[in-house]
């Protein structure tokens, strides 16, 4: 890693892979030098259209070029833990896209991998480095609405997706949960941390692939949290936080807000706009700028996105899926 730029390495070519890449281009102090997907022809296709460098018909090659400073991994779920840990096992720093992996134990697994190589290892929950995410935590820590009671947090998409479609395959870690609820879980622990107790119900395809989950948390505190998801209904992607002094409402996209608004007893509501300069709605780059400030620094590990945080996203969702019903092929 230069003093002045991080050289970035992208595994995989899908939607969200471009997303991220295309922050990177518009950072500069980002590079990205190269490119793998399991076929080169994608992989070159791929190069071409962001000018990139090196591009790779393997994982195994890109894990082991020496001249990036990190990788992004942007496979489905079900490969997270392989190709991540190919990207620590040859001495890379990895940026793993969420839901981090399958379960806790392959999370487990990927964060000890991290700690023996001493490698940079984070979850991308994009949604932790906003910057109004960030002035909402820094709120509710500081007493603005008093001792939190209440979250609320929903993430649904209309579809309809076919059986195959990667949202609908139980092989690929599909279903509403692994990909979209994870938003309103970790949005709940970013407020509350890990939940004492765990309820939830779901409708279940033919496939056994959660279509919409729902789940209250509840804690020793004796707050709670009603959660949702769905693969069967577009929703508005709202949020609040209630508390004993007052409330914070997100109206829609509260993974990406624009917005919220502060109600406090006796007090006019007060809203917080995004800064211009923080960029477009679906601006990727603060988590970029997070992750890149972390290497110079020479740290293993996010404060805004810490491991043991992701560990314990993680187990809380295995809970809800032990609950619901829901088990990957791949966990037998």
């Amino acid at each position: 890693m230069t003093e002045q730029r991080v050289r970035w390495g992208v595994l995989a070519t899908g939607g969200i892979a471009a997303a991220f890449t295309a922050a990177l281009v518009d950072l500069p102090d980002a590079e990205v030098v190269a490119v793998a997907s399991r076929t080169e022809s994608s992989a070159k296709a791929f190069a071409e259209r962001f000018g990139i460098e090196r591009a790779y018909g393997d994982w195994d090659a890109l894990a082991h070029d020496a001249d990036v400073d990190i990788v992004y991994v942007a496979t489905p779920h079900s490969a997270h833990r392989t190709a991540a840990g190919l990207c620590l096992e040859a001495g890379r720093n990895v940026l793993v896209e969420k839901a981090f992996t399958l379960n806790s134990r392959e999370a487990t697994e990927l964060v000890a991998l991290a700690g023996e190589r001493g490698s940079f290892l984070m979850e991308a929950m994009w949604m932790y480095c906003n910057p109004l995410v960030r002035r909402l935590k820094s709120l509710v820590d500081d007493g603005a609405i008093g001792e939190v009671r209440t979250v609320q947090a929903d993430f649904g998409l209309a579809g309809p997706f076919p059986p195959a479609h990667r949202l609908r395959d139980p092989a690929q870690g599909g279903g509403a949960l692994l990909d979209l609820g994870v938003y309103p879980v970790s949005f709940a622990h970013l407020l509350l941390g890990e939940p004492a107790g765990i309820k939830a119900s779901a409708v279940l395809s033919p496939e056994g692939a959660d279509l919409q989950t729902a789940a209250l948390f509840s804690w020793d505190s004796g707050a709670l949290a009603a959660l949702h998801c769905s693969i069967v209904g577009g929703t508005g992607t709202s949020a609040s936080v209630t508390g004993s002094l007052g409330r914070i409402d997100i109206p829609d996209g509260f993974f990406h807000p624009e917005r919220f608004v502060l109600h406090r007893d006796g007090r006019d509501p007060e809203e917080f706009v995004l800064d211009p300069a923080d960029g477009p709605r679906n601006t990727l780059r603060h988590e970029a700028s997070e992750v890149m400030r972390a290497l110079r620094a020479g740290e293993t590990e996010s404060p805004l996105v810490p491991l043991e945080g992701t560990l314990a996203v993680m187990r809380t969702l295995d809970a809800v899926r032990e609950r619901i019903g829901v088990r990957y092929p791949q966990e037998g």
